[in-house]
């Protein structure tokens, strides 16, 4: 999130559906958030603007940006004109951003919460995104020290667009169990893989799994309907685990854990942009996913949250919970042929032990959250591993 050019309601969904009709299919955007911390304590430290201000005159500057809290930093890959290009793209931004960090005495996490830190201890940025947002929430917003990964596909056509939505709310249950990798926060083993997404979607409106628009004018007059209300004031005020978002022609995804290993975080991106474009092809063929009630798809996100990838999903065809493994390597069968087309098929692939599993077994075995927390920023600063 970031400020957004402060433009009436109308002029922003009208630009917003004017860049869907004229948008290029399937470009990709990445952006991935990490925990800025102290080299010995591995504590989160509040040196954003220390290093937003590093990385002026540099490549970095228009990638690096902040995400409310001042021990988080953001980077963005851009527009990449095809997946083939993100793999490269992903692995120089950790790059530039560790090359910042580095000299300034800094490491950098990437799971999606920090296994210890005391939210009351952290600051939140002085922007006026974030100030409105303060004001707007306050304590919900202060406990969201979270770090996620979210992947933009761009999607041609207003309708087509939010078919693509529509569908993608069936599978954010699959792309949370994959990503999993916060079982720890505020100093304790929550039992959960993904606390970030137990803290984040719980806590904030507007969040979590989103309706099923049928239309672009469907999904316009709710977005009009609160602005009108005064419920928002900005259009990223639409938390959404997956959003058509009015910056920019893309399908967002946001509902994955940040991925401490480079590796896995290119992975997880194939994958869910295989997913939208493969939603996309579907939709040309006349044969457009069917969304899934909310109801139906919210039991699967809590199985993902409480039991992750080790765990199982329920299977609505079969009528019955299957292993999450199992779920995930049929729909890599769905989307291999667009996988191919979009040049993000070599990529993906299943983990034996996705972060939160690794941790898991750490702390299962004996190791401290000091020590496990470490193993996993090791991982996050081998940016080639």
């Amino acid at each position: 999130m970031g400020d957004e050019q402060r433009v009436s309601p109308d002029e922003l969904i009208a630009q917003a559906r004017a860049q869907f009709e004229s948008a290029t299919d399937f470009t990709v955007a990445v952006e991935e958030e990490f925990a800025i911390l102290e080299p010995e304590s591995l504590d989160l430290t509040s040196r954003f603007e220390d290093l937003q201000a590093a990385a002026r005159g540099t490549a970095l500057e228009e990638h690096l940006v902040g995400e409310l809290i001042a021990s988080e930093v953001e980077v963005r890959t851009g527009r990449q004109e095809s997946f083939g290009d993100v793999p490269a793209t992903l692995a120089e931004r950790r790059a530039q951003l560790r090359s910042l960090a580095e000299p300034m005495g800094l490491l950098l996490g990437a799971t999606g919460t920090h296994p210890w830190a005391d939210w009351k201890k952290q600051r939140i940025i002085d922007t006026p995104h974030y100030r409105r947002n303060d004001e707007l929430l306050r304590y919900v917003v202060w406990r969201n020290n979270t770090f996620g990964l979210h992947v933009h596909v761009a999607i041609n056509g207003a309708d087509r667009a939010i078919a693509v939505v529509a569908g993608m709310r069936n599978f954010l249950p699959e792309l949370l169990a994959l990503s999993a990798s916060s079982p720890f926060a505020e100093g304790v083993n929550t039992g959960l893989h993904s606390a970030r997404t137990q803290i984040f979607t719980r806590f904030f409106p507007r969040c979590g799994v989103p309706d099923a628009f049928s239309s672009w004018a469907e999904y316009e007059s709710f977005v009009r309907f609160l602005y009108d209300t005064g419920s928002i004031t900005e259009h990223t005020q639409l938390w959404w685990s997956v959003r058509p978002h009015l910056s920019f022609p893309t399908v967002e995804i946001r509902i994955c854990d940040g991925q401490p290993e480079l590796g896995e975080a290119t992975a997880l991106a194939a994958f869910a942009t295989s997913l939208v474009a493969r939603l996309a092809h579907a939709y040309d063929d006349g044969q457009p996913v069917e969304p899934l009630p909310h109801r139906l798809i919210e039991e699967n996100v809590w199985r993902a949250i409480r039991w992750g990838l080790p765990g199982e999903l329920l299977d609505f065809d079969r009528g019955e919970p299957i292993p999450a493994r199992q779920r995930i390597e049929e729909l890599f069968d769905w989307v291999q042929p667009t996988a191919e087309e979009i040049g993000a098929a070599p990529y993906l692939g299943l983990p034996e032990q996705n972060a939160a599993e690794r941790q898991i077994e750490r702390f299962e075995a004996g190791a401290s959250l000091e020590e496990i927390y470490a193993e996993q920023v090791r991982a996050t600063e081998t940016i080639g591993g």
